[in-house]
């Protein structure tokens, strides 16, 4: 499970067995996770968070969007040639 970012209370990670996904990120906050795809940035699932604080979490992944979808394509291999 690389981490990719800490940002305040929340870990940002991919899980490495997930290659056949689209790009995405999963994040956690002591016991409350979710997921998000970073295409559109919907939120795939979540567990335990509520609204605002998943809205604040989305707004952590747009911010770090280009990061977090370089460190999939260079971790999965995409566009290594």
């Amino acid at each position: 499970m690389p981490t990719v970012l800490r940002h305040g209370p929340y870990r940002l990670y991919f899980f490495s067995h997930e290659p056949g996904e689209p790009s995405h990120i999963h994040i956690d906050r002591d016991n409350q996770t979710c997921k998000i795809w970073l295409h559109d940035l919907s939120v795939a699932r979540s567990i335990g968070f509520r609204g605002p604080e998943l809205n604040k979490i989305v707004s952590i992944v747009r911010e770090h969007r280009e990061e977090l979808k370089e460190a999939w394509d260079g971790y999965f291999g995409i566009g290594v040639g």
